[in-house]
């Protein structure tokens, strides 16, 4: 028996969110970090949810690395995400926002700090 080809997914995304179409937290980012809740797995979970979990049984995810790994669009793991968020099966933290840009004139000074150590 021959392998599927990797086209398109068996099951269309909209039926792996239930058909819900809109995440319950609209906050929900491609870059927010999702992470095991602590509690434990009620039964009935649609099989996306669970494959969602069973992904975060290695450690934390972005949203889009999920969706990379259950080979789903972000807006479909957006929606399984909140759902779970929602029964506490799993915690969502905000993105790490971006650094501050740094001081052109500390990096100088950096730079030639170090150029002066490696003259001496």
């Amino acid at each position: 028996m021959t392998g599927r080809p990797a086209g398109r997914p068996l099951v269309p995304a909209y039926l792996s969110t239930g058909g819900v179409t809109r995440p319950s937290r609209p906050h929900m980012e491609r870059l927010t970090v999702l992470a095991l809740g602590g509690e434990p797995r009620p039964t009935g979970l649609p099989a996306a949810a669970l494959a969602l979990l069973d992904a975060l049984e290695g450690g934390s995810l972005a949203v889009v690395e999920a969706a990379a790994l259950l080979r789903l669009p972000v807006s479909a793991v957006r929606v399984l995400a909140a759902d779970l968020v929602d029964r506490n099966l799993v915690l969502a933290r905000a993105p790490i926002p971006p650094a501050e840009r740094f001081d052109p004139d500390l990096l100088k000074r950096v730079a030639d700090g170090l150029r002066a150590l490696k003259r001496t």
